[in-house]
């Protein structure tokens, strides 16, 4: 087990507490609030070498139980942020402690007010053509000074690897947000990190739909409740099929906490 307290040796001089990772139907989960979490990915960006930092909710865990893979990039991340209430609920049932929720988008939004202030230069790589561009615009609009270096939408197709690696490269950033969607974009970021040369490498679904406008955020209080999901579904009402891995996901905690 990590030790329980270590005062950070970020330029920010955080205080932050490291926490065993806890387990949800096989996979690690950071027990992490969003503070620590920056602190943790800043601690990333001066150590220098490549960190892996994913978003995991209900739908990753269940897509997990059946792709080994999968389920071995997550549990060898270097952060696994709980992005998804139904994990928090998960825990609880569980018996188990996992402090707060903190999403792939709030982390990503104050990731960029980070680099504006420290001057770490940032990279969106991923979502449909243009939708990047539009979420830098935003970012660098709410974050003067932000070094948003480079934006591409690409694809996660292996025959594309080699020239999104070298427009990555040419462009230095510190920070790699990757908007492949699950499990596309670690399976990514994992295959590609040791040409990348970036210290922190996030694969972050939907956030830039959801930076740029493109696709509305439910509101805090649907949030709270742990709804976002209806109201994304609402939007989105394609996304359906994905849907059916939250009935999937109750099911498997249920039978996992009756024995």
């Amino acid at each position: 087990m990590d030790p329980t307290t270590k005062r950070s040796s970020s330029p920010q001089s955080r205080t932050m507490v490291h926490r065993a990772r806890i387990d949800i139907l096989g996979i690690k989960v950071s027990d992490v609030t969003g503070e620590e979490a920056l602190a943790r990915i800043e601690q990333f960006v001066t150590d220098g070498r490549p960190h892996l930092v994913t978003t995991v909710n209900p739908e990753f865990i269940v897509a997990a139980q059946t792709d080994a893979a999968f389920a071995q990039i997550l549990n060898q991340a270097d952060l696994n942020l709980a992005d998804g209430q139904g994990l928090l609920w998960a825990a609880r049932l569980l018996g188990v402690s996992l402090t707060e929720r903190v999403t792939g988008v709030d982390t990503l939004v104050r990731l960029a007010e980070l680099s504006a202030r420290q001057g770490y230069a940032i990279y969106l790589l991923g979502a449909a053509e243009g939708v990047a561009e539009a979420a830098a615009q935003v970012l660098k609009s709410r974050f003067p000074g932000l070094r948003v270096v480079g934006t591409y939408a690409g694809s996660p197709a292996p025959d594309e690897d080699d020239g999104i690696v070298e427009r990555i490269r040419r462009a230095d950033p510190q920070l790699l947000f990757v908007a492949y969607g699950a499990p596309r974009q670690e399976q990514w970021i994992v295959r590609n990190m040791p040409l990348l040369q970036v210290p922190v490498a996030m694969g972050v679904g939907g956030a830039f739909d959801f930076i740029s406008g493109k696709t509305p955020r439910a509101p805090a209080w649907v949030q709270r409740l742990g709804l976002e999901w209806l109201h994304r579904l609402a939007h989105q009402p394609w996304r359906w099929r994905r849907m059916t891995a939250l009935p999937r996901f109750c099911w498997l905690l249920l039978r996992e906490s009756a024995r």
